[in-house]
């Protein structure tokens, strides 16, 4: 089924037309999950998502495909051997938005970690993840932590442990994974809102009612299994259903600022203690570093959290004490996310201590609702879900052949349709040279597009930086649902978090896209959602 933005129209008639096998709620990493894994096994899938694709916690996270190292503290031996071996799972088939990223976690006297302790965790952890003998921990000392790092402080610093992990674009990979899932026949919208269950009698679901918040049409979607997987959103979903019981969420929020690489120079991604019992990164992302997170609870607006200047000074005081010429300050905040963790609740733990495991709760209407997790689990968690689904379906109706199992470990993403990193590279300069751009842009849009960028530069039309754009542009309205501005910048670009400075430069640019794709009286940005992005990522609460 097509993600092209400009035919909604027609897979709004499609999701009205037929009785689909699983309607998923929800547009993030897990959602998009569980509907190339349904699709890829056969069924007919369909998916609604109230925002853009990713606009919640899957863009909004520390953009790393990890372990998570510090849940061996808290005993979570087979979470961290599940989403550790993930991590491979994901490079192979996603390599162009999952990529490889040494860690650097120093060892600080008093801190979090003893040399000892990280030694013996990380020798773990390489076990638990079945990490790769040329990419296992190397301990360092003093002086060779401070000779990797030369920001660092070196006064508390007693050493270091370097290990490897993967960083991503998470939007960018719900985008690919969700990609993949449209190729397989899945029926995808976003900004269709489900706002009431349809239910039959006896009480079972039968579908949902809709509204599309483009055309403003309601629309009836009519499925044999419902998923709600919908993030911070489940609970919600939960109480229309009428089946808000037992454990609920907890939302904590998390924030990121992202600096100049030049006024905090970091060569690996640092995992560091603040101080408070808490642990930061500061990670490279070409010529910016960011540094997060936080983790508090939060009461507030799901869809628009604010970064507030008390976010932002604990960030820049936890990054200030740990290198020793940095001396940053709000002025040197190029930009700001705020997400928010669902996380299952847990009377009497902090933020921190709240298990990242993920749920299944079932209600006596049908609705599954799957909540928790991380994002580098999203496969395995869809593989859970869509297990119950298929097993329901074969229950239902056990004269049809059964449905095969989970085939996504095997499954290259539809933006990484390479061999090798060598060919990756190639194909940069090749496209560089054969379309007469600099090798900055060509890996930038390799970066979103992978194997499709020669696409997107076929669209381009010209050799330009702002021809470039529009090629990116042409190529996100047409294969990845682009209905708004800040579907590009933030979600498919990631211009909003890295590269804000040249926003505005592009907007008049980007206007013209937009007015070529759905005609000169079409408003990209309803309600000023992203001229209000663009200056929240800089101006704190």
């Amino acid at each position: 089924m097509t993600l092209d933005a400009r035919k909604r129209s027609e897979v709004v008639v499609a999701l009205e037309g037929e009785v689909f096998d699983m309607l998923v709620i929800g547009g993030g990493i897990t959602e998009a999950g569980i509907a190339l894994d349904g699709a890829h096994r056969g069924m007919r899938v369909a998916l609604v998502e109230m925002q853009d694709y990713a606009a919640g916690t899957s863009s909004r996270s520390t953009k790393l495909i990890h372990g998570g190292l510090r849940y061996l503290k808290q005993l979570e031996f087979k979470l961290v051997r599940e989403v550790g071996r993930e991590r491979a799972i994901l490079h192979r088939n996603a390599g162009h938005v999952v990529l490889p990223a040494q860690m650097l976690l120093p060892i600080i006297r008093g801190g979090t970690f003893g040399r000892f302790g990280l030694k013996w965790g990380l020798w773990l952890y390489d076990r638990l993840a079945k990490v790769k003998r040329e990419e296992r921990r190397v301990m360092l000392s003093r002086e060779q932590a401070a000779k990797e790092e030369p920001w660092l402080r070196v006064g508390p610093l007693l050493g270091a442990g370097l290990y490897s992990e993967y960083r991503t674009d998470d939007a960018r990979l719900t985008i690919e994974v969700l990609k993949t899932a449209a190729e397989r026949g899945a029926c995808l919208l976003n900004y269709a809102k489900v706002e009431d269950f349809l239910v039959e009698e006896g009480g079972r679901l039968k579908g949902v009612v809709v509204k599309d918040l483009v055309s403003n049409k309601t629309i009836q979607i009519h499925a044999k299994q419902i998923v709600n997987a919908a993030g911070p959103w489940v609970d919600g979903l939960r109480k229309i259903d009428q089946s808000l019981e037992g454990k609920r969420l907890h939302h904590t929020k998390g924030v990121h600022i992202v600096v100049d690489a030049k006024v905090l120079p970091v060569r690996h991604a640092v995992y560091f203690d603040v101080g408070d019992g808490r642990m930061v990164f500061a990670i490279p992302r070409e010529d910016w570093t960011y540094i997060g997170t936080t983790d508090t609870n939060y009461q507030g607006d799901l869809s628009n959290p604010r970064v507030t200047a008390a976010d932002v000074d604990y960030l820049l005081g936890a990054a200030n004490r740990m290198f020793s010429k940095a001396q940053l300050t709000r002025n040197d905040v190029e930009s700001s996310w705020a997400g928010i963790r669902p996380l299952i609740h847990e009377d009497g733990k902090s933020p921190s201590q709240l298990s990242r495991k993920d749920e299944l709760f079932f209600s006596k209407s049908g609705l599954i609702t799957i909540a928790g997790g991380k994002l580098t689990g999203y496969r395995k968690m869809a593989e859970k879900v869509v297990d119950v689904v298929a097993d329901r379906l074969q229950a239902a109706d056990p004269l049809q052949m059964p449905l095969p199992p989970c085939g996504t470990a095997k499954l290259a993403l539809t933006g990484y349709r390479y061999f090798a990193p060598s060919v990756e590279d190639g194909q940069i300069y090749y496209l560089a040279l054969k379309y007469a751009i600099a090798a900055k842009e060509s890996r930038w849009l390799h970066n979103m597009f992978g194997s499709n960028t020669e696409t997107a530069l076929k669209m381009a039309r010209g050799r330009t930086q702002l021809d470039i754009l529009r090629g990116a542009m042409r190529y996100a309205i047409q294969e990845e649902g682009v209905v708004r501005l800040g579907d590009f910048f933030v979600r498919r670009s990631g211009m909003l978090y890295f590269g804000r400075n040249w926003i505005e430069a592009c907007l008049p640019t980007a206007r013209e896209v937009m007015a070529e794709a759905f005609g000169e009286d079409y408003d990209p940005d309803p309600g000023m959602e992203f001229a209000n992005a663009y200056l929240q990522a800089v101006d704190f609460e």
